[in-house]
């Protein structure tokens, strides 16, 4: 036997505990949550056999498709806010916070990880509600003279989204930018480029690896998120993970809920292959 066959044998043998771990608990389940979807439901019972009605259900009722565009608009929006929000912090953290405050930088940036989810939901809706924080300190200025709207709307799921992610897209644009060569700057200063030309034609894109990775995850941890938009959105508009849990809950329709989770499967892997695309073509 070959050096390169042994090699060979031992990465695979390597590789076959997270294979058969994906296999088992990722491919095998998906697969069976795929076969169910082509079922319907006859008094109360599973009928399985190959029957697209669920799916054309999800592209016809506007119900259901109008929870498919909610969840869309509200993650593209907390991914566009995010991102915006995230970039200066990161680079205040890289460039201007000193190197020994950094770590410190860091750990109260990730804070809000430590909390449970749950609870930062249920705080934000006491932030925002009628009597909350947010109003009551507007009020207090003489800003507005009744209490704001905020809680139980899309702004209040925006809101507790953005806080969140805010500090994942933090961490991974902060990578980046900590790996950048003060050489750099001073090329393009060299040259003849003014701050807004370095930013703009070489800093930002060598930062793009690290934006598009917070953004793909902040895509897909928000678009199948449940509690924020059940807590803080107050049912006012469905998005996709709680169309689910209410076929789930309320309606024990246990196929058209496997055909919602498909469709929130392939919007998530579409969200991945334009990501991973992108990223080819960045480093090209």
């Amino acid at each position: 036997m070959t050096l390169a066959s042994e090699e060979r044998r031992l990465g695979w043998c390597l590789l076959a505990p997270a294979l058969l771990w994906t296999v088992a608990f990722f491919v095998l389940p998906f697969l069976a949550m795929l076969l169910l979807s082509f079922g319907h439901m006859e008094n109360r019972t599973v009928v399985q056999g190959f029957d697209p009605g669920n799916y054309i259900r999800i592209f016809t009722e506007w119900t259901m498709l109008k929870a498919l565009l909610n969840s869309l608009e509200i993650t593209v929006v907390v991914t566009i806010i995010s991102v915006v929000l995230a970039w200066p912090l990161a680079a205040i953290i890289a460039f201007r916070v000193p190197s020994r405050w950094q770590r410190l930088a860091l750990l109260l940036a990730v804070l809000p990880f430590w909390t449970s989810y749950v609870v930062r939901s249920y705080s934000w809706l006491l932030v925002l509600g009628q009597n909350g924080v947010v109003n009551n300190a507007l009020l207090g200025l003489g800003l507005i003279g009744e209490p704001l709207s905020i809680a139980s709307t899309r702004a209040a799921t925006v809101i507790g989204f953005v806080h969140f992610f805010v500090m994942l897209l933090t961490l991974t644009i902060y990578a980046n930018l900590i790996q950048l060569s003060p050489n750099y700057t001073r090329a393009a200063a060299d040259l003849g480029a003014s701050r807004w030309q370095t930013f703009r034609h070489v800093i930002l894109p060598l930062t793009l690896p690290g934006i598009a990775t917070g953004a793909f995850l902040t895509f897909v941890l928000c678009i199948g998120d449940y509690i924020t938009p059940q807590i803080l959105g107050g049912n006012t508009e469905l998005t996709l993970p709680q169309l689910i849990m209410l076929q789930l809950g309320r309606s024990g329709n246990f196929p058209l809920a496997s055909a919602l989770s498909v469709v929130l499967m392939a919007v998530v892997t579409i969200a991945y292959a334009f990501s991973s695309r992108w990223l080819r073509l960045d480093r090209v």
